[in-house]
């Protein structure tokens, strides 16, 4: 069960996974009232005051880890009410339907008068931070998962990326922020025998990326292709203005059939083409890449 729910309560509820973190758990607003869920308001006065190394929130994540409860993380959805965060990308923009974008835009621009430093939303993205890399550090699992909700901008895949950076941002080592993006979730689904890592025989599920996400987590937006079930897919088509747009209630319209790049789809003796044409043309190149 994976749920987003006050932390001090998973343990005894038999949840398997929190989502979000200590930044939306009314438990610590010392003025929530029992089966009185508070205004988000609320809850978030009354989080800016709490110090994550105290000894209720160390109790928590201690009681988290022994009885094996997940956390995941949703940084992107926090970061966009730190005005003026995230940076502005032209790639998002393109990729929101105009109506969407341009609230977006308008409910940005509000934000942006409140300081990125010391506005309670950002004191209170830095606790969630600090809150996941103790966790993380204390030996329990920590999952990724952008949460596309909030006024808009936090879009998939894209944000799938910004997690990442604010992982690293947040204290973790960009293999690290790597690791807990695709192997500790392919852990938690009990399939890490078949995805989440590269390796002989596993699915060839792959971003190509121009750089070293490694060493440089930004790197990370740089995908050249994508494969997917044995078939490659061009990312820069995908993404541009024709590849689709999000928005409210259209989810994404790929709206066209991008083709993958001769030279990317000839890497490792793949054959050229709109398609690698086989999962095991695809689970060559894995091994190839291993």
């Amino acid at each position: 069960m994976s749920l987003a729910t006050p932390l001090i309560c998973a343990p005894t509820a038999e949840i398997d996974d929190l989502e979000h973190g200590l930044v939306v758990d009314t438990e610590f607003d010392p003025g929530k009232a029992p089966d009185v869920f508070p205004p988000s308001s609320v809850t978030s006065k009354a989080l800016v005051d709490l110090d994550v190394e105290s000894q209720p929130v160390q109790d928590t994540i201690g009681d988290l880890v022994a009885h094996h409860v997940a956390v995941t993380s949703t940084l992107p959805v926090f970061e966009t009410l730190v005005g003026p965060r995230p940076p502005l990308e032209e790639r998002i923009l393109d990729s929101l339907a105009p109506e969407w974008r341009s609230d977006y835009l308008a409910t940005r621009a509000h934000l942006s008068g409140f300081d990125a430093a010391t506005s309670p939303s950002a004191v209170l993205l830095k606790k969630e931070m600090q809150f996941e890399h103790a966790f993380a550090k204390a030996g329990r699992l920590l999952l990724t998962g952008l949460d596309p909700t909030g006024y808009g901008g936090v879009v998939p895949g894209f944000g799938d990326q910004r997690e990442g950076e604010l992982l690293v941002e947040a204290g973790f080592t960009p293999v690290d922020a790597i690791q807990i993006a695709t192997a500790n979730g392919a852990q938690f689904l009990g399939e890490l025998d078949r995805i989440g890592t590269i390796a002989p025989g596993k699915s060839a599920d792959l971003a190509v990326t121009h750089g070293n996400p490694a060493a440089h987590i930004n790197d990370v937006e740089k995908v050249e292709v994508v494969f997917k079930d044995g078939a490659g897919y061009d990312s820069p088509c995908l993404s541009s203005p024709r590849g689709g747009q999000a928005g409210p209630a259209l989810g994404w319209d790929p709206g066209i059939e991008c083709p993958v790049p001769t030279a990317a789809s000839t890497l490792n003796g793949l054959a050229p083409g709109n398609r690698v044409h086989t999962p095991a043309e695809t689970n060559a190149a894995t091994t190839a890449l291993v």
